[in-house]
């Protein structure tokens, strides 16, 4: 199906990504838009709509989902999953609706997963980190791609995606939560935001962006030598070399040797203080513990 009118879908991959893939697709404007314009780029996408339960009306905004698939030539599965109410909601939520999507992308084979995330969406996810005190990390956003993740719409603004499912004549679905203050990304959204745009005199969103793409690339080329840099080569997770490096890449070092779940600023600064012998151990998240034995760092679980 021709998009026409002069929009162009960029392939999200340095190499093409090879058909099919998965769209999540909630049916709103943003990952409708993405649907179109992967099957008008030929990446034969299956749209799956995932139902976390929190709310009536999900089946037939699944339905929407299947028949817009359906117009597009597209693929379509619906998966539900059980999110119970509680804290960390949406984190929970989105750790699901990952995890379904890639459960998804593995039954139909597909090479990537494609979720429908905005310029606008990243200036929120930059604010929103801010609010949590993240570090470079955090303050650079949404990465493109990650895994077998990409976020083919960053350079796309909200508005950009409605005009094309206008233009194109696609149902949309306007899903009540993206308005319920209850969360803290809709404050960010429809408060903060446009408040910090009043202040600055002007559109916030490309600023926001165009600096978290800057934070991203020198926030890769820091753990690129701080993983070259720490553990050793043979693997050894020595103190010496460790307290040798630069502050800045030995605290790298340590996050990335860590791995998941991410440790916090305090967490790596316990970690450091075994370094430095002034505690015996660092109680981490994950049920992890670091300890200091005979001059190496070691976790246990």
């Amino acid at each position: 199906m021709p998009i026409g009118d002069g929009v162009q879908f960029e392939c999200p991959f340095e190499c093409a990504a090879p058909p099919p893939v998965i769209v999540g697709c909630s049916g709103g404007a943003d990952s409708t838009a993405l649907l179109a314009l992967a099957a008008d780029a030929g990446l034969a996408p299956v749209a799956v709509h995932v139902d976390h339960g929190l709310r009536a009306g999900s089946p037939e905004e699944a339905d929407m989902v299947a028949a817009v698939a359906a117009r597009l030539g597209a693929g379509f599965r619906a998966v539900c999953v059980a999110i119970e109410p509680g804290p960390n909601l949406e984190a929970r939520a989105r750790d699901a609706r990952y995890a379904a999507l890639e459960t998804a992308r593995a039954d139909v084979g597909a090479s990537a997963v494609l979720v429908g995330h905005t310029a606008d969406d990243q200036a929120e996810t930059v604010l929103l980190n801010v609010l949590r005190g993240a570090a470079t990390a955090g303050l650079a956003g949404m990465p493109p791609t990650r895994g077998r993740i990409a976020r083919p719409l960053l350079g796309w603004r909200r508005s950009d995606t409605r005009a094309l499912c206008s233009r194109l004549g696609l149902p949309v679905f306007d899903d009540p939560m993206n308005h319920d203050p209850g969360f803290r990304r809709v404050v960010i959204r429809h408060e903060v935001l446009p408040l910090l745009e009043r202040v600055a005199g002007r559109d916030l969103t490309p600023v926001l962006a165009r600096q978290a793409a800057l934070l991203r690339e020198e926030t890769e080329f820091l753990d690129g030598l701080a993983v070259a840099a720490w553990p050793g080569a043979d693997g050894r997770t020595d103190v010496a070399s460790l307290r040798a490096l630069p502050p800045v890449l030995a605290r790298r070092a340590l996050r990335n040797w860590l791995g998941a779940p991410p440790p916090s600023a305090d967490e790596i600064g316990r970690v450091l203080a075994v370094v430095e012998g002034t505690a015996r151990a660092a109680e981490l998240a994950g049920g992890r513990a670091v300890r200091r034995t005979r001059g190496v760092l070691v976790v246990t679980r």
